[in-house]
């Protein structure tokens, strides 16, 4: 760990009532919600990102395809910014945290705050061997979908390693585009750990009726290449050429400034029900945070778009009134769109069993239950059945025999 004492003595100080480290969709949330709220202290949020905060689904998406420009994608100017009262600084990482001074170290200096909320987000996993080739990439930032657009062109052989959430999207702006494209799945099919079997199965069928092919059950073994990659090798020895390969192998936290500094961590920043992590005055939101989920019993990190609006909710509630705090107790929640179907799916299947349902202009729908009660919802294209079931949800439990009349009135 930095000395902290020698780093703050030779550095500017500033002070500010909160300061939020991570200026992406959860840190701009809190910023935005305080001042909906009335809060009139300082509020300034940093990113290490030379951008503006923007939104992050579009990036596999119409991004990739062209359909919108990085500029779409910023969620605020700088103009609409100053004129709600919250100082953005970009490209500023935070090196460590002091939780008894109550301050933040970067590089030029140290910033003294009265609140601190953690929003660092996550970073992608990289493939061994990456950082050897040209042409190996992952989708997590602005900059990694700059680049992959870059590399679309007419005779590039994609491979896609990981069927998720992102690779899929990867593989469907792709095919949109025209190129020929390999997803690898070490699964028996896509999503099937998050939302099982089954419904892998109606994922998959998006995939290879879109002419992507398909390889699910085997991993990458290594990645062949002379400075630019040229073919993906897997453990079963099969061998797929490829110019351009985009990892979606999932993310890990960025809580590695905050090693040793006394913020409990975990899978994350571990936090209680109401987003505290060990200190009253420090919080974290969105895929940094692990917290305690009272509707559920167990601690949780989502990474999901939903989640992370609703956790910045909580937290700028629970500062500007820290007599009367809430609760986050958030529904998981998530859509993707691939291939011209959207997917959502919102609960939780663990412990549960799988009944599927013909409804209504629904491609697959599916619904979780455990015990006599509705546990979960996935559908492909049967959005307002879904979206019914999931109003309910909020409100409180919903019965099995419930879940099943809305369908039968759908």
């Amino acid at each position: 760990m930095r000395n902290m004492e020698e780093d703050m003595n030779s550095s500017q100080t500033e002070e500010v009532d909160v300061l939020i480290v991570g200026a992406s969709l959860g840190g701009l949330r809190v910023a935005e919600g305080l001042r909906k709220l009335g809060f009139d202290g300082t509020v300034k949020l940093v990113g290490d990102e030379a951008h503006l905060p923007y939104d992050r689904p579009p990036l596999s998406k119409e991004f990739l395809t062209g359909d919108v420009s990085g500029e779409e994608c910023c969620f605020r100017d700088e103009g609409q910014l100053n004129e709600n009262g919250i100082d953005l600084e970009t490209a500023a990482a935070a090196l460590a945290v002091d939780l008894d001074a109550s301050s933040v170290l970067f590089e030029d200096r140290t910033v003294r705050f009265s609140h601190l909320v953690v929003a660092t987000g996550a970073r992608a996993r990289t493939l061994p061997g990456a950082a050897e080739l040209a042409g190996v990439h992952t989708m997590r930032t602005l900059e990694d979908a700059r680049t992959i657009r870059s590399e679309f062109v007419a005779d590039a052989d994609v491979v896609v390693v990981g069927a998720g959430f992102i690779g899929a999207e990867v593989a469907s702006s792709a095919r949109k585009l025209g190129l020929q494209v390999t997803v690898i799945e070490a699964l028996p099919n896509p999503l099937c750990r998050a939302v099982g079997e089954g419904p892998g199965h109606a994922c998959a069928d998006l995939h290879t009726e879109n002419g992507t092919t398909l390889v699910c059950g085997t991993s990458v073994s290594h990645l062949e290449g002379n400075g630019h990659v040229e073919a993906v090798v897997l453990d079963n020895g099969d061998r797929y050429e490829a110019g351009l390969v985009v990892a979606g192998i999932g993310v890990q936290p960025n809580i590695d400034w905050l090693v040793d500094s006394g913020v409990p961590l975990g899978n994350g920043v571990s936090c209680d029900e109401f987003l505290c992590a060990g200190s009253s005055n420090v919080y974290a939101v969105g895929d940094v945070a692990e917290w305690f989920n009272p509707r559920y019993g167990e601690s949780m990190r989502v990474e999901h778009w939903t989640t992370t609006v609703e956790q910045a909710q909580v937290v700028a509630h629970n500062i500007s009134n820290p007599d009367a705090p809430r609760e986050c107790t958030a529904i998981p929640y998530f859509w993707s769109d691939q291939y011209g179907h959207r997917i959502q799916f919102f609960g939780r299947t663990r412990d549960t069993d799988i009944e599927e349902f013909e409804v209504g202009e629904a491609r697959y729908f599916a619904m979780y239950r455990r015990e006599a009660e509705l546990a979960g919802v996935l559908a492909i294209d049967g959005t307002w059945p879904l979206m019914r079931l999931r109003g309910m949800s909020m409100q409180g439990s919903v019965g099995w025999d419930d879940a099943v009349d809305v369908i039968n009135r759908t």
